[in-house]
């Protein structure tokens, strides 16, 4: 366990000195100021197009915001989210295998699995907190301006969305033990996500996939029901301990 402290702790100095953990947190946070923000300002900023739309024939109605419309702001903007998260640690393995800098701890006795632990534990905890830092700075705006209450399941949808980020996570690592380059791990983890959402047009197979996690906003104005996002949770889970056992077991045979 020292070891795996001692490379914790190498790991959070790297992400702190680089300033991606910052500047990734400052992202979530405005992400959720934003989302109660636009769904306020809404109705000002059609008022004051209303007179320039007015002069080319169209007309523009009274537009009635609620938290409805701020959460669904939120899940227009946690994509977005997510792509910087990978994007910004993409190469937080590859990077090191290019740059042989484990040869000389794994030689002297650093077990690999805690090399993979630390590095996922660090994702795992800029994910959780940006994630719900901005979930959580949305939920207290919303409870304020609108009082909250007409929503439904906002946390168990929140939930499923978090969950889908942590499956990215373990995909992510999985494939950049497999390769050497931070490009391709992206290329091939946005290919999976495209790959998932274009069968997810499948009715009768589109539930089990961990892709339809993103729909849960449905769950908010009770167009659908808890229990249909259970398969799709359940197979993240298994997906997320089976790429994690594949990622440990592939990286230890590994030429670095």
């Amino acid at each position: 366990m020292t070891a795996l402290t001692a490379f914790l702790k190498k790991e959070f100095l790297a992400i702190f000195r680089t300033g991606k953990a910052v500047g990734l947190l400052f992202v979530f946070l405005l992400f959720g100021i934003m989302n109660p923000a636009i769904a306020k300002l809404t109705p000002w900023m059609m008022e004051m197009m209303a007179d320039s739309m007015a002069e080319t024939g169209l007309s523009v109605t009274a537009v009635e915001v609620n938290a409805l419309t701020s959460w669904t702001q939120f899940y227009k903007n946690t994509p977005i989210a997510i792509i910087l998260f990978l994007l910004m640690f993409s190469n937080i393995l590859t990077e090191e295998c290019q740059c042989r800098t484990l040869i000389n701890m794994i030689t002297k006795g650093l077990p690999r699995w805690k090399v993979l632990a630390a590095k996922a534990t660090i994702l795992l905890i800029v994910w959780t907190v940006g994630y719900w830092m901005m979930f959580g700075v949305t939920y207290a705006y919303n409870r304020y301006f609108w009082n909250d209450t007409a929503v439904s399941h906002s946390i168990f949808a929140a939930f499923c969305v978090y969950l889908l980020g942590i499956w990215l996570i373990s995909f992510l690592l999985f494939v950049s033990v497999l390769v050497h380059s931070n490009t391709i791990a992206l290329a091939a983890t946005g290919g999976c996500v495209i790959g998932m959402y274009l069968l997810s047009f499948i009715p009768a197979i589109c539930k089990y996939f961990p892709i339809y996690c993103m729909s849960a906003s449905s769950l908010l104005t009770n167009s659908a029901e808890v229990i249909d996002f259970l398969p799709a949770i359940v197979i993240t889970v298994i997906l997320i301990v089976g790429q994690s056992i594949a990622s440990i077991f592939c990286f230890n045979n590994k030429q670095l």
